[in-house]
C-alpha cells in the first residue's frame, strides 16, 4: 500500500497526544480512588462495582476512529485487480504424435484437452476465445468467438498427427485475432501455446516471435510432458522427451510467460495462473473509503457503548 498525500499523517501526532493524555488521566484516576478508599473491605459493600475495561471502550473507539479518518485523508492506494472489459485468447493445441505419450496419465494428449476444457469453462463470458490445432501444419479451429460450446466442442474432436509446427501455429493465431479485432484500438490480446516438441516445419519459432512482438501480443508457453516420455512406432519405443528451450525463447521473445508442466494437475494449475494474468489487469486505486468507512463503524461502537453502558455519550 502507498499513500499519495502522506503529509495528513502529520495529524497522527495530536491523536497519540490524546491518546497519551487519556492513559495518564486513568492512571491518576485510579490512584487517587485508590488513596480515597483505603478501606477495601467496607469498600466492596458500600460502593458498586466500577465498570473495569469497559470504560475504556468508548474512548479506544473514538481514538481509533480518529486513526483511520486520517489515515484515509492520506489517500491510501492498493493493488487492485481489474476484470478486462474486452480480451481475445488463442489457445494454440499441439496435436503431433508424440503428445500420444503415455508418460502423463492417461497420456498427454487427453490430459491436456482436458485441462484445456477447465480454462475454456473458466474465462470470462466477455473474453473472444479461439482454437488453433497444429502438427505439420497449422490451421485455426474454431475463429475467436465467445461461444464456449463451439470450442469444448472443437477440443473433443482434436486428433493426433505428424510433425511440430510451432513457428506457423503463432501466425495462424496471430491472423485470427487480426480478422476479429480490426478496430484502430483492439482489445488486448494473447496467445497460449500448448506442445511438448520442438519445430520441425513450417516458418521459424524466430519468425513468429517478431511477428508476434511487432503486433503486440505476447506468446504464453507451456512445455507439456517428461524427459521420460515414449510413444510405439512401428513396433519400437521411441523416445520423444519434451523439448523447453525453444518454447521458452519464444515465450522471452514474444513478451509472454513460460510455464512446464509434467502431469495433468500441474497443468491445470498452469492454466489457472494463465487465466488469472490475462483474465484482470492489476491498477493502483485509492482505497481510502476503506478506512473512512472503518472510521465511521468505530464512532458508532464508541456512541453505543458510551449509551449502553453508561447512560451518555463519549
Amino acid at each position: 500500500m502507498t499513500l499519495l498525500a502522506p503529509v495528513w499523517l502529520l495529524l497522527l501526532i495530536p491523536v497519540a497526544l490524546l491518546a497519551l493524555t487519556y492513559v495518564i488521566m486513568a492512571l491518576r484516576s485510579r490512584t487517587a480512588y485508590a488513596v480515597r478508599f483505603t478501606n477495601l473491605d467496607l469498600l466492596d459493600k458500600v460502593a458498586p462495582r466500577r465498570p473495569g475495561w469497559r470504560r475504556h471502550v468508548p474512548a479506544a473507539a473514538l481514538l481509533l476512529m480518529f486513526a483511520l479518518l486520517v489515515v484515509g485523508f492520506a489517500r491510501p492506494t492498493a493493488e487492485v485487480q481489474v476484470p478486462r472489459e474486452r480480451a481475445t485468447i488463442m489457445v494454440a493445441f499441439d496435436v503431433s504424435a508424440s503428445m500420444g505419450a503415455t508418460d502423463v496419465s492417461p497420456n498427454r494428449f487427453e490430459a491436456a484437452k482436458q485441462a484445456a476444457r477447465q480454462f475454456v469453462q473458466g474465462l470470462p463470458e466477455r473474453f473472444n476465445l479461439g482454437l488453433v490445432a497444429f502438427s505439420s501444419a497449422a490451421s485455426v479451429a474454431v475463429p475467436p468467438t465467445t461461444d464456449r460450446p463451439a470450442v469444448l466442442s472443437a477440443l473433443d474432436r482434436l486428433s493426433m498427427d505428424s510433425g511440430t509446427a510451432i513457428g506457423e501455429a503463432v501466425f495462424s493465431s496471430l491472423e485470427a485475432i487480426a480478422a476479429l479485432d480490426s478496430e484502430e484500438e483492439a482489445p488486448p490480446a494473447h496467445i497460449v501455446l500448448l506442445s511438448d516438441g520442438a519445430n520441425t516445419s513450417g516458418r521459424t519459432v524466430n519468425d513468429a516471435a517478431t511477428e508476434a512482438t511487432t503486433r503486440g501480443v505476447p506468446v504464453t508457453t507451456i512445455a507439456y510432458g517428461t524427459p521420460d516420455g515414449t510413444i510405439s512406432l512401428s513396433g519400437r519405443e521411441v523416445p520423444v522427451p519434451v523439448d523447453g528451450p525453444a518454447l521458452r525463447g519464444l515465450a522471452e521473445s514474444a513478451g509472454g510467460g513460460f510455464y512446464e508442466a509434467a502431469s495433468g494437475d500441474e497443468l491445470q494449475a498452469v492454466y489457472e495462473d494463465i487465466g488469472t494474468s490475462v483474465g484482470y489487469r492489476t491498477e493502483q486505486q485509492e482505497v481510502w473509503q476503506w478506512f473512512v468507512g472503518a472510521g465511521l463503524i468505530f464512532a458508532l461502537i464508541a456512541a453505543a457503548t458510551s449509551m449502553l453502558w453508561f447512560s451518555r455519550l463519549p
